[in-house]
């Protein structure tokens, strides 16, 4: 199950991707809809199931807040360390910081970044279906919330300072790839219940990064954001409507 839900985040990718290539258009009002939905699925789904999941409360602090916040904190280390998050000052610019020197060596190692993250994505639906089915697939709509920015930001990284779109192809190719493999790999791996909840935790502290610092920012880096808003918003209120559907 889990390998054929990926299957949706490997079309995801490809379209960002295709969307980088060809058409520019309304992508901030795609970004905010993933934000309102990734924003939503920490809040409504993942943090709750998280908590019900172990009582386990090391100095007092509930063990997957304990994941949450390291989640948050260990994605902003990481970005930071292999330089992939960008200031926004340029609409559809990639997650990189492209100086220009090596700018076409940095765009590559941004997009082969984007690519390892989109293999843990793929680990991360493979254990949300070992949680269950119901978190499996709201683990699922968040990696694939998400997806279109990767493929986008892969091309365009890949892309920086170089004529031949070859690597960028390639590496879109990888980056779609890639979420089939890791839910292989997640299905495959057998997790004790235990470490189930902390890690949900772990994942909504990495999702909330992502919504937060640098999607939204993203989507409301140029355009109006009225809209923007309105489609964050709308992604919200979905995510709302399904869990209180499932429960």
């Amino acid at each position: 199950m889990a390998v054929l839900v990926s299957l949706v985040a490997f079309l995801m990718t490809l379209a960002g991707g295709l969307a980088a290539m060809k058409v520019r258009d309304n992508r901030h009002l795609v970004l905010g809809l993933a934000g309102g939905l990734m924003l939503g699925i920490v809040a409504f789904d993942l943090v709750p199931e998280s908590l019900e999941m172990t009582r386990h409360s090391p100095l007092g602090v509930p063990a997957p807040m304990i994941g949450f916040a390291a989640g948050f904190l260990l994605l902003h280390v990481v970005e930071q360390a292999v330089a992939i998050h960008r200031a926004h000052e340029h609409e559809y610019a990639p997650h990189a910081h492209a100086h220009a020197h090596g700018g076409g060596s940095a765009g590559l190692l941004a997009a082969s970044a984007l690519v390892a993250h989109s293999l843990m994505d793929g680990v991360s639906i493979g254990l949300g279906f070992q949680s269950g089915t119901e978190v499996g697939v709201f683990v699922a709509l968040a990696v694939i919330a998400h997806d279109f920015a990767d493929g986008f930001n892969t091309v365009t990284a890949a892309s920086l300072n170089r004529g031949d779109r070859r690597p960028a192809v390639v590496l879109l190719l990888a980056d779609a790839v890639a979420p089939i493999a890791g839910a292989a790999l997640g299905t495959l791996i057998q997790v004790p219940d235990a470490f189930l909840g902390p890690y949900l935790g772990l994942f909504a502290g990495v999702l909330l990064y992502l919504s937060a610092a640098e999607i939204l920012p993203e989507a409301h880096s140029v355009h109006p954001r009225v809209m923007t808003l309105g489609a964050t918003g709308l992604g919200l209120t979905a995510v709302l409507f399904v869990v209180g559907l499932a429960e």
